[in-house]
């Protein structure tokens, strides 16, 4: 009686498996911290804890590097439910930064909430770092379209990098700032090494 050289078809299919979908479900650990502040942030904009968390992560542009993530969360713990976004900018962003340099970050706040001395000691209590860095932290809430601007604004708009914003105003502001930079509205000078931005006559 002649045998077959073919493994049985069941086995076949074992050594070459299907790759399933993958289901979307996955438990993750968190911080109890971390927990608490999503917890707080979904109840105040009306939605379920699963889906602020599946909002967030969509929103991270920092994913990828694990300095910037862990920036992004201290930011978050620091700022809770006013923070409406951050971006980095200046020489770091660049990617000429000295040895000796800073990163600088742009946090965006609620307009709620007042950005005062008080509240740059608070932040100044919880200094942050990058890599290694200090990190010089610029508070600020969201310019009114067409409004004059300040010179952090233009600068984060020229070559600002977003790592986390909520919806996509902050995207947008930027994209209007740098519309006015190049039709000639908003105009960069240099005076002693330092930029600064004037409107043009």
């Amino acid at each position: 009686m002649k045998r077959s050289i073919n493994p049985p078809r069941a086995r076949r299919r074992s050594a070459t498996p299907r790759s399933k979908a993958a289901s979307g479900k996955f438990v993750l650990r968190l911080d109890p911290q971390l927990h608490a502040d999503l917890r707080r942030e979904a109840t105040r904009h009306g939605m379920s804890l699963n889906e602020h968390c599946a909002q967030v992560m969509t929103m991270h542009r920092a994913a990828g590097d694990a300095a910037a993530a862990a920036v992004i969360r201290a930011v978050r713990r620091q700022a809770g439910a006013a923070l409406v976004g951050v971006v980095v900018y200046g020489s770091w962003a660049r990617g000429d930064v000295a040895d000796s340099s800073d990163v600088d970050l742009l946090v965006v706040l609620e307009p709620a909430l007042p950005i005062t001395r008080e509240l740059y000691r608070l932040w100044d209590e919880q200094p942050l770092t990058w890599d290694g860095r200090g990190v010089d932290v610029h508070l600020v809430h969201l310019p009114e379209a067409g409004a004059e601007i300040s010179g952090t604004w233009a600068e984060a708009a020229t070559d600002g990098i977003v790592l986390f914003e909520r919806g996509l105003d902050l995207s947008r502001r930027l994209s209007g700032i740098r519309r006015r930079i190049a039709t000639g509205e908003i105009v960069r000078h240099v005076a002693h090494g330092q930029p600064y931005w004037v409107r043009s006559e």
